[in-house]
């Protein structure tokens, strides 16, 4: 009996045992299972989080356009055409990657291409062009083609300063403006080129040990170089698999003529003044030249002996000489060369002639009283001037008008096209009453310049280094009669004093708003009124100069200041 109890003992003690070892077992496998359950989500999320790096967004159904190392096929309006090894872009893409100012005349099927420094002339189906008015013949011409005009760039390397390639392999067109830096480096092994920084991603290409690649871009952080394939395919490696890296091209650079801010004085070829040196001044624009009534462009020369005297006292004192081209408000003459290329063009080689022929450092065109239905034909003469004058080292500005105003005086410019053509655009600031003012006022009030400067800024979006406020050396004395009417002559700053009587000099008031002192007083059955132009006004006016960071200061003009006024405009312009 005490055997069997003995035996029922052990049963029960092995059961125990397996039960322990079936639960060990057990355990083991529940672990083993939520280790695997945890591998397979986290090879999941990893999968889920890579799987989009293999995704394929190329556009291979189309010839890819690469312009400076990017890929810009997604944006073209319309597709690129490739015939007889000639590559064409459509109008509006050309415009819209390299001239957006591209011009079309419908009626001479003319276009007018501007870049950097080049004018192309061309025609539909002609291959007689004209590049800076050099004829060149090309192999191919434009054409239109489903109501789209095609421009051969192929055929246009020099106009547009680059270097094209087209990769039948690849089929990608690249693009280099030859003015850009180009770096390029070798393969240090064989290697995949991935889509993004990532070595979990898709591989766009391969290279091969040696091969040289052009590099875009590094992140020095993650450790990857964007480069470009020698068959047009852009994407990543690791930049320690890259050796020799060496600059093939280096960065074109353009100086200015003028360092820190523009101080320039204008002086009318009817005013004779005397060749004292001004200190802080840099650049002189004398009247030379104006254009001809109804001369098809030809310019008449102002070039008096006291102007050459001024001419050369400028160029002995290292003042840059910007001479004035006036239209002399003459709006049928304007508007004549305005409306036709060939005019426009001969008024242009008629401006570069002259200013090569008196070695001059730019031109400040001042085009005044046009149409306001010209307003794109003046753009576009600004626009087909500026690259002729560029490509001599010359600097343009062009003068306009405060933004509001009269259709012919004020609404004739598109001020944000032009100041995109040139080196400075110049703001008139002055005649807010002018000689045909119904009302007496002042010439140049504070609150109005600041008002007008603003649109300028933000209405216009002009980049405020690019603007040049013009000041007034000159004010008005008016005459104010019983019936309302008024009139008006203008006073130079230095004779202000000697125009009006010493006691209504003396009882001045100082006007805040305009930052003028005013003077009024009875002369016979009439009334005189007078805004002045002095240190006081001029230093306000100069401060928004300075305030807003502009590219400089004009003033209307040499010989009608206070000579003393310019140790104050030295000490504001160039603090």
């Amino acid at each position: 009996m005490e055997e069997n109890q003995n035996n029922e003992k052990r049963k029960t003690r092995s059961r125990a045992m397996r039960a322990k070892e079936g639960t060990k077992i057990n355990i083991f496998k529940l672990i083993r299972n939520i280790v695997i359950v945890i591998i397979l989500l986290l090879l999941a999320l990893f999968i889920l989080e890579k799987a989009p790096n293999y995704k394929n967004h190329d556009i291979t159904d189309k010839t890819n356009l690469v312009i400076n190392n990017s890929n810009v096929t997604a944006y073209l309006k319309n597709d690129l055409i490739i015939e007889n090894n000639n590559i064409y872009l459509s109008r509006p893409d050309v415009a819209n990657f390299f001239d957006p100012y591209l011009y079309y005349n419908e009626d001479e099927k003319r276009i007018v291409i501007t870049y950097d420094t080049k004018v192309t002339n061309m025609f539909l189906d002609n291959t007689l062009i004209t590049i800076n008015d050099d004829e060149k013949t090309i192999a191919t011409a434009a054409f239109e083609r489903d109501e789209t005009i095609y421009i051969p760039i192929s055929e246009l390397l020099e106009s547009f300063n680059i270097e094209l390639n087209y990769y039948a392999d690849t089929n990608i067109v690249t693009v280099d403006t030859l003015s850009r830096e180009q770096v390029k480096a070798s393969a240090a092994k064989n290697l995949s080129v991935k889509s993004i920084e990532d070595t979990f991603s898709r591989t766009v290409a391969k290279i091969k040990k040696d091969e040289q690649v052009i590099v875009i871009e590094k992140d020095e952080e993650k450790g990857w170089t964007e480069i470009r394939t020698s068959n047009g395919v852009i994407g990543y490696v690791k930049s320690k698999d890259l050796t020799n890296e060496t600059v093939v091209r280096t960065e074109v650079t353009t100086t200015t003529q003028i360092e820190g801010k523009v101080n320039m004085v204008w002086e009318p070829f009817y005013v004779s003044t005397d060749t004292t040196y001004i200190e802080g001044l840099n650049v002189f624009s004398p009247m030379l030249f104006e254009i001809e009534e109804l001369g098809k462009g030809n310019i008449i020369e102002n070039v008096s002996s006291s102007i050459l005297e001024d001419l050369n006292w400028a160029k002995s004192n290292n003042y840059k000489v910007w001479a004035m081209v006036t239209n002399h408000s003459m709006i049928e003459t304007t508007s004549e060369i305005l409306n036709s290329y060939d005019l426009r063009n001969r008024t242009i080689n008629n401006i570069l002639e002259l200013a090569q022929k008196y070695e001059l450092d730019g031109i400040n065109l001042d085009f005044e009283h046009m149409y306001e239905e010209d307003k794109d034909m003046f753009t576009q003469f600004v626009v087909e001037l500026y690259p002729r004058l560029k490509e001599l080292g010359m600097v343009l500005s062009v003068d306009v008008t405060a933004p509001d105003g009269s259709a012919n005086w004020s609404m004739c410019y598109d001020r944000n096209a032009i100041a995109d053509n040139c080196d400075y655009i110049v703001f008139m600031a002055y005649d807010q009453y002018g000689t045909s003012s119904s009302k007496a006022g002042t010439t140049a009030g504070l609150d109005w310049m600041k008002v007008s400067l603003n649109k300028f800024l933000t209405t216009e979006e002009i980049e405020p280094n690019k603007i040049i406020l013009g000041l007034p050396f000159f004010t008005r004395l008016w005459t104010e009669y019983s019936d309302g009417s008024v009139e008006s002559t203008a006073i130079y700053m230095r004779s202000i004093t000697n125009a009006i009587p010493t006691s209504a000099y003396e009882n001045r008031t100082w006007l805040e708003d305009v930052a003028q002192y005013y003077v009024e007083y009875a002369d016979g059955n009439t009334t005189k009124k007078m805004w002045i132009e002095d240190e006081r006004s001029l230093t306000a006016k100069l401060n928004l100069v300075i305030e807003n960071n502009l590219g400089g200061v004009a003033f209307w003009a040499k010989g009608y200041e206070s000579p003393e006024i310019w140790s104050t405009i030295n000490n504001i312009i160039n603090q």
